[in-house]
């Protein structure tokens, strides 16, 4: 049965036939993940949730940026995912429960949500967009007991989930996917505008130390090199709790397919 969720999961994120959407409908009803929007900061957040056992740990998947840009120089006008990785891990995970957050503006209907450009540019990981994914997030620890939190982001969600830790009591633990943990050295090496208004992940590093942590890399990833995970990792005074992992992929292909070994990972210090 897993393995036909993975096939499935594979072929709807290849799927070029169908809209983001639909497409982001179809990924989540295969891992039986059913929608849920979240009215918070004056965004309308999509998630996707599969709650099984209130007394047990909750698994929240942060998605990447999305197309937040056409080109260099042209930003997108709807940062929906063409390929929505974070949701498919998220379908992936056996966990009890699982909790899918897309990004503000993502998998808007913008006749009814406006949603300024801002938001998935140059302000992404401002205070307004951390905070309203923090009431998100607070709406599923909620109705989960309170239980602990294991944040899982991918590429630019990987931000989100550091910052969202750092602001927390109840983080069990950080997984991140080719995640962007230094925004303004990414920018800067690609030479791209940096984000001045934008919160950096690396910045919040002394308010996360001693939560487990598994940062796993694409040794093929030319958009989030693994000097950014090692740079993350060496500001932190205390590592003994924290892992680097190259996997055998580039950014946004290669995860999927080896998502449910990953999951199997031992975190450090012999959490569970």
């Amino acid at each position: 049965m897993h393995r036909f969720i993975w096939i499935s999961v594979i072929f709807l994120v290849g799927c070029a036939t169908l809209d983001r959407h639909e497409n982001a409908q179809q990924i989540a009803r295969s891992g039986a993940l059913t929608p849920f929007s979240i009215k918070a900061n004056g965004f309308v957040l999509t998630s996707y949730s599969r709650l099984q056992d209130l007394n047990q740990p909750i698994n929240v998947y942060i998605e990447g940026d999305g197309l937040a840009w056409l080109s260099r120089h042209q930003a997108s006008p709807d940062p929906t995912p063409k390929q929505a990785v974070g949701l498919a891990l998220a379908a992936l995970d056996p966990a009890k429960n699982v909790v899918y957050l897309a990004r503000p503006c993502q998998f808007n209907d913008f006749s009814q949500t406006p949603c300024d450009s801002a938001y998935w540019t140059k302000l992404r990981y401002s205070e307004k967009v951390i905070d309203a994914m923090n009431q998100a997030l607070e709406v599923f620890v909620s109705k989960t007991n309170h239980q602990p939190v294991n944040l899982i982001g991918y590429s630019g969600g990987a931000a989100v989930a550091v910052l969202l830790a750092a602001r927390r009591h109840d983080i069990a633990s950080i997984r991140t996917v080719a995640g962007n943990l230094d925004h303004a050295y990414v920018n800067q090496m690609h030479h791209v505008d940096l984000m001045p208004e934008s919160l950096n992940a690396i910045d919040a590093v002394a308010h996360i130390q001693g939560i487990p942590q598994l940062h796993f890399i694409g040794t093929h990833d030319s958009v989030i090199p693994k000097e950014v995970a090692t740079r993350f990792v060496n500001k932190q005074n205390d590592a003994k709790c924290i892992a680097v992992i190259e996997v055998e992929a580039e950014h946004q292909s290669n995860w999927i397919e080896q998502w449910t070994s990953l999951l199997k990972t031992s975190l450090p210090c012999n959490y569970q």
